[in-house]
Formats: structure tokens, sequence, C-alpha cells
């Protein structure tokens, strides 16, 4: 228990945290500020020794096995702690060697070719189709919404979304409109709904596509909207818009400049793109192993400065950047919150285990996003300066109009 007491007492300095180990002995830490209060056995005579060489990914996979039982508190409680003391964890000496390491090993963690980028969608978004349904909003829009209102529901949000970023796109009828990693479907539907457009979505999902599919249908959307299985590197024709929606984070940082480079050559003459990502507000870091390891294999959110080093260098007019910063943590709220709602017929979907993990992931990631340095940020893209009005004007008054306001 020594190593991981030792790394504890520098760690929780805000609230307090009350440590069982396995041999029954209580240990105290922290009470320096006031924060969060909890208590926690360790069950697993082996999880001192690995929370203290690694534990962003050991501690999410002890409260998934119950090896880390919460006696007083809970694990919302566990990730509040966290987050008022996460600066403290990174100043240790193991943790941040741990981290030097992670940043070399950025490379092989963010292996993307052709063909894995499918393997890494599908340990995602291939899960039942039911899950989805359970905790996100009738039109699953899986991605940060836009509350115009701090008293917007997770429905009117989300049209939010949609709205803010078909504003952004400025769309023509007549144009053809490209949505890379099109999910369920629902912005490529909503656009063709907006304009006599026709748009190509495209996803790596086999159960998506189905949907999307499905959708079209339903819809009377069918001889508008194409919904492929296909890789955007893959694809040979020119639009005039294109539309990316929580897909970037799935690119990985050696891949930044040929998906620009692929947005370049897929962009008509006089095009605008509109790429909606997660980012963050600091430095070049890595993903967390846990989530790497559990939710997004492959994933990074990046620093500006990479995105914008990217697009230099492929000749992009980078002609609007917004950045939403607590949007994404309100929406993991709501996401949590019809989770636990329906967490017994997920039980009955998956079991336990999962729903455990599914609980640390969204709560985790709305502290990333609450306290951490996690934001999300809408960036539009042109071959030509002048592709877009010069004044933005415009983006509020159309949204406004499809917004009825």
């Amino acid at each position: 228990m020594f190593p991981l007491s030792h790394m504890l007492r520098r760690f929780v300095r805000n609230g307090r945290m009350s440590v069982i180990d396995p041999a029954g002995q209580t240990h105290v830490f922290g009470g320096v500020a006031p924060g969060p209060e909890l208590t926690i056995r360790l069950t697993d005579p082996a999880l001192p020794r690995k929370l203290f060489l690694n534990p962003e990914l050991n501690a999410g996979e002890a409260y998934m096995d119950g090896t880390m039982v919460f006696e007083e508190g809970t694990v919302e409680d566990f990730l509040k702690l966290f987050a008022a003391n996460r600066t403290g964890l990174g100043s240790h000496p193991m943790q941040s060697a741990l981290r030097k390491i992670w940043r070399l090993l950025r490379a092989t963690q963010q292996y993307n070719p052709v063909g894995r980028s499918k393997e890494h969608v599908a340990h995602h978004y291939d899960l039942s189709d039911r899950l989805y349904e359970l905790f996100l909003d009738s039109d699953r829009q899986y991605s940060c919404a836009y509350f115009a209102n701090p008293d917007d529901d997770l429905e009117t949000a989300q049209t939010n979304k949609r709205h803010h970023i078909a504003a952004k796109l400025d769309l023509k009828d007549g144009q053809r409109v490209l949505d890379i990693g099109c999910g369920w479907g629902g912005m490529a539907l909503h656009l063709a709904g907006l304009k006599d457009v026709k748009v190509v979505g495209v996803t790596l999902s086999e159960e998506q596509l189905v949907v999307a599919r499905r959708r079209a249908d339903e819809q009377g959307l069918s001889d508008r909207v194409e919904f492929r299985l296909q890789d955007y590197r893959e694809i040979a024709e020119r639009f005039d818009r294109i539309v990316s929606v929580g897909m970037f984070e799935h690119v990985g940082t050696r891949y930044f400049r040929p998906f620009f480079r692929q947005v370049f050559e897929l962009l008509t003459d006089d095009g605008v793109a509109l790429v909606h990502s997660i980012g963050r507000m600091a430095p070049p870091g890595t993903t967390s192993p846990w989530i790497r390891k559990y939710i997004f294999p492959g994933g990074y959110a990046p620093s500006l400065s990479e995105v914008f080093a990217a697009t230099e260098e492929e000749h992009l007019w980078v002609t609007d950047l917004e950045v939403l910063r607590l949007h994404y943590a309100e929406t993991l709220r709501h996401w949590f919150d019809r989770f636990q709602a329906n967490r017994a017929e997920v039980a009955n979907l998956y079991d336990e285990r999962f729903c455990r993990m599914w609980e640390f992931y969204l709560l985790s990631a709305e502290y990333a996003f609450r306290t951490g340095s996690q934001m999300v940020f809408q960036m539009q893209l042109a071959r030509r300066r002048d592709a877009a009005p010069l004044i933005r004007d415009y983006m509020v008054d159309d949204e406004r109009a499809m917004r009825g306001t």
C-alpha cells in the first residue's frame, strides 16, 4: 500500500478520500481544502500496486470488475474528486514519466489506416441498436448538442445543433453535400429537408448504415440522400459542401494532413466545409488509457495548434472558428440521466460490468468537459477566401429563421 499512499497524499488536496485496503486497514487522504468526500474499499490484493502504476486505466477497470467498492459516496463522487485534483496526479514523478511514454507511443495508439478504422468504429458503434435508443435523443445525435437556452431539453438542444451547423454551411438549392461520418443519418436527412440538395453520407459502421438507410426510406428522402459503407479516403467525387460531425476525433494525429488534403480535393473551388470535433484547450497530449482501451480505440481529441498546422499545410482557409465550452458537459449529463433511467434494460442487453463501464465513460467524459481541458470546436474551411460570405451575420440570420425566433 505504501507507493499508492505516497501518491494519494500528493494527489488528494481538495476533498477527502478514505481507502480501506485489502487487509482492512483504513487510510485517509486530503482534507486540505473543501471538496467531495468518499470511502472506497479495495478488495483485490494486487489493486494498490496496479493503481499506483496506472491509476487512470486501473481505477476504471476496478470499478467495472467490482474490486473497487464505494462504501460511502458514488462513482460520480470519485470522478468529481479526481477532477478537482487532476493536476496533482499529473505532477507525481511516476505519472509524469508515464505520460511521457504515452506521448512517445501516440503514433501506435492512433494507428487508423483504411481497414483498421472500420475495426475501431465497430468496437463502439456496432453495439446493440437498442442501447443508443435508450440514452440518445430521438434523432440519435451522438455528439455535442447546442444549448441556446439553459433550460433546453436534449431534443431541443440537438435540433439547435443541426440548425447551428446548417447555418454555417450556407446551403443553396442544387448543391451536392458530403457528410463524413454520417452516423445514423440525422444530419444528412436534416440538410436534405432544408434545401433541395443531394447528400451523400459515409460511415464505417454497418449497424448505423442499416438505420440510416431505413430512416431515409421512411422519410421519403432516398432519392436525395445516399448512405454508403465507405471510408472517406476512398471517395473520388467533388462536393459543394462537406460536413463532418464527431468524426475527426477518430482520425489520429498522423492522419490530420491526409484528412484535410482529402477535404481540399473533394471540395469544389467555391465549396465550404464544416468540421465539428472534440478538442482540447491545452497543448498536445494523449488519450486516457481507459478510454482508449474500452471506448474509443484509436481516438484522440486534438489541440487547435495541431489542427491549424494541418490545415495550413494543406492550403485550406479557416474561414470561421467557434469553441463550444460547456455544451458537451450538459449533453453528457442528459445522456447519463437517460442511461440511469434505463439501466435495468441495458443490464438485460449486456450485463452489470457493461453498465459500470458506460457509467464510468459518461461521467468521466462529462467532468473532462466541465473541469478539464476538453472542449468542442466548429471549424469552417474553404479553398477560397471568399467562398463563404465575408460577414458572418448570415449564420445568425439563417439559424434564427430555422428556429423560428
